[in-house]
């Protein structure tokens, strides 16, 4: 069974948006979840007692399930979550340099679907989506 589609499928009924997983070679099976607002204690519990059932009727093989938030730093991975999280700070990464620059820290301006708008350091670049090794959200703290 594809994990990964599993999940795609059933998390958005249960009001969660999949923003990761990872399987380790110990067997551990992470899942990382959000939704508008937040994750709670009580959002990690239901969507372990759901998986826990739902991977046993599916059969899928794991020793443990970690059910957690993004944390700050939230990976990006998907066009959406640009667009959603257009005005913030993030880290990029890319594959391949845009002008001799790999690491980017900068705020996003927008995402078209293809690429990425970033203002960073007095200038804007566009980063294909496709070029993006990774990118977290940076938190920003107001005191």
């Amino acid at each position: 069974m594809d994990i990964q589609n599993l999940l795609e499928k059933t998390l958005p009924g249960l009001g969660y948006e999949l923003v990761d997983f990872e399987l380790t070679a110990q067997g551990t099976l992470r899942v990382f979840i959000d939704k508008e607002g937040g994750i709670t204690v009580d959002d990690c519990a239901a969507v372990s007692n759901h998986l826990s059932r739902l991977f046993t009727v599916e059969d899928v093989d794991y020793k443990n399930l970690e059910i957690s938030s993004p944390g700050l730093d939230r990976p990006l991975k998907k066009a959406a979550d640009f667009v959603r999280f257009a005005g913030q700070e993030a880290k990029i990464k890319t594959r391949l340099p845009i002008e001799g620059q790999k690491n980017f820290i900068g705020r996003i301006e927008g995402c078209d679907g293809a690429a990425v708008t970033l203002s960073y350091e007095g200038k804007t670049a566009a980063i294909a989506l496709d070029n993006i090794d990774r990118a977290r959200l940076k938190p920003e703290f107001k005191f």
